[in-house]
């Protein structure tokens, strides 16, 4: 039976509107400290579509006092996100890196090289390369890109010479000798050298009791292990990193390195893209913009990130 009139309309806001708006505001702006935080970090930003739900349910019922349930959602996700609706202008940028989990169903290699260069990078690093289709890829970059390193699945062009090029060690306890995933290599750049890392951290698996993330934080751990104990002071990270930079899991990564907060430059899935799992981030350097590039043959979209010294 439908409620009329203006009591019906103020209980449906005191049962529905007005507790799902304080439910919303709440999980916005105490996300860092919910325990667990696996999946509301990578649907955070999506919460603001509950402001626009609300507004259209107070609309619908004519009701003045319903209109102020979506203040307070609204106040929250602008505190959160807000910053990131501003323009930052013009970004000064001393080396652009390029970011792609290329996928291994990848059928076109030579397009997927082309749409990455086209955004000028000094650096490419690329994950779920198979040995097959390596050789495509190497084809694929032109002479200016003919320094790179590959172990595993995971790969690095670069414009400058590459140093100490060697597997990293990021493999959890429970897999296997074959699980290859980590690279790190040194780039001798015209402003000195610059660690790069390439990492690809396993999937969250869902499981009977939630999602397993024990892999995924094992391999965050070992990554940063690897990363304190790093001796250059310049060091970025490239990676699929499987997570949000919201996500506790990769608190031991973030509180290491930096990155810029471009909550909206989603990669993941490239159908309906809702999340950003694919990240550059560094160390004594800054990660001033990040930008997602036009769709490949993955299931990712790439980005290329600016960065300054």
């Amino acid at each position: 039976m439908r409620i009329s009139g203006s009591a019906g309309t103020d209980r449906l806001g005191r049962l529905v509107l007005v507790p799902v708006a304080v439910l919303t505001a709440a999980l916005l702006a105490l996300h860092q400290v919910i325990p667990g935080g696996r999946l509301l970090p990578t649907f955070l930003p999506w919460l603001g579509l509950v402001v626009p739900v609300l507004a259209g349910f107070a609309l619908w019922r004519r009701s003045r006092p319903a209109l102020i349930a979506p203040v307070l959602p609204l106040a929250a996700w602008l505190a959160v996100f807000g910053g990131h609706l501003i323009p930052d202008g013009q970004t000064r940028s001393d080396l652009v890196a390029v970011q792609h989990n290329a996928s291994d169903e990848n059928l076109d290699p030579a397009g997927t090289v082309r749409t990455l260069l086209a955004a000028g990078p000094d650096l490419v690093a690329l994950e779920e390369v198979t040995p097959e289709a390596l050789p495509a890829y190497l084809a694929a970059f032109p002479a200016e890109y003919s320094h790179h390193a590959a172990h595993g699945t995971v790969a690095l062009w670069s414009r400058f010479p590459l140093a100490e090029a060697a597997p990293l060690d990021i493999r959890p306890a429970a897999f296997g000798p074959d699980w290859n995933r980590g690279l790190r290599a040194v780039a001798r750049t015209p402003r000195g050298d610059i660690a790069v890392y390439v990492a690809h951290l396993p999937s969250i698996r869902p499981g009977p009791t939630g999602l397993r993330t024990g892999n995924r934080d094992d391999s965050v751990t070992r990554l940063a292990e690897a990363l304190k104990s790093e001796p250059a002071e310049r060091v970025i990270l490239l990676g699929d990193l499987n997570a949000t930079t919201r996500d506790h899991g990769l608190e031991p990564l973030t509180s290491l390195l930096n990155t810029d907060e471009s909550d909206f430059a989603f990669t993941f899935p490239t159908a309906l893209p809702i999340a950003r799992i694919d990240h550059v981030m560094a160390r004594g350097m800054t990660v001033t913009a990040v930008r997602t590039l036009p769709r490949t043959g993955s299931d990712h979209l790439p980005i290329a990130a600016d960065l300054t010294s």
